[in-house]
């Protein structure tokens, strides 16, 4: 492991400590990824972060902070390492277009593998159990991983995509058809007013959740759009209450 750049912070109840690390992969390149811990005796229970289009920018290393402050070990891959690694894309059209670029780029079979790489990771610093939070892209990579993995839960927030073929880690059959693989613990959190994940495909989600018979929350937010995690703070600090209570109730 090669670590870089460590430093200390303060978040919730626990003293954090966040660095950079490499994680092997075993097909090319390592993957770079952050992470934030505890600065406490654990051990504790790990929490992969998945990062929206934007890369690891500092709103996805901020939702790792904020995990560690609670008492979980969040670690953040770097999902655009085999095509362009340590992307931080500017929120602003042309970041997105680049983004959206990076994105058709990702395979299914290489975001599972990268998945695998670091539910490894954090079980080889302690976590005997993972979880998974995903933001908007990164959302889509939990609900993916929720189906390939043993994990304990799986927090979706605005995950896109998800019953179509439109971006390849969604090929050759939509990811919402994998559904009944779930084993875990589901919450899916979402806006009313979300133009990637409209009021259409949030049915189809639930409906497709409850024929599974998986168990799940869906939360959709009255009036709310896209991304409201970093945009509004009511909504987020519910949307945070309700995922601190699944990740805690996910260790019982």
């Amino acid at each position: 492991m090669n670590v870089m750049n460590t430093n200390f912070g303060m978040t919730g109840p626990y003293a954090i400590g966040t660095e950079q690390v490499d994680i092997p992969v075993g097909d090319g390149p390592p993957m770079g990824a952050y992470i934030a811990r505890p600065r406490a005796p654990g051990p504790f229970p790990g929490v992969l972060v998945g990062m929206e289009l934007f890369g690891v920018d500092a709103d996805v290393r901020d939702v790792c902070d904020r995990l560690a402050g609670l008492g979980f070990v969040a670690l953040a891959p770097d999902f655009h390492h085999r095509t362009a690694p340590g992307s931080e894309l500017p929120r602003d059209p042309a970041g997105r277009e680049r983004g959206f670029e990076l994105l058709g780029l990702m395979t299914r079979a290489t975001v599972l593998s990268d998945v695998g790489a670091a539910i490894g990771h954090l079980h080889a610093v302690g976590s005997a159990r993972v979880s998974m939070v995903g933001l908007s892209l990164g959302g889509h990579i939990a609900y993916l991983a929720a189906t390939e993995f043993d994990l304990a839960a799986v927090a979706v927030f605005y995950g896109g995509w998800l019953p179509t073929t439109d971006i390849p880690i969604s090929r050759p059959e939509p990811t919402l058809s994998l559904t009944p693989k779930i084993t875990g613990r589901l919450l899916f959190l979402v806006g009313e007013r979300d133009h990637v994940v409209p009021p259409a495909q949030q049915r189809e989600i639930t409906d497709a959740l409850r024929e599974a018979g998986i168990q799940h929350e869906m939360v959709v937010y009255p009036g709310i759009g896209h991304r409201f995690l970093h945009t509004d703070p009511a909504t987020a600090a519910d949307a945070w209450h309700r995922v601190h209570a699944l990740l805690t109730s996910a260790e019982d």
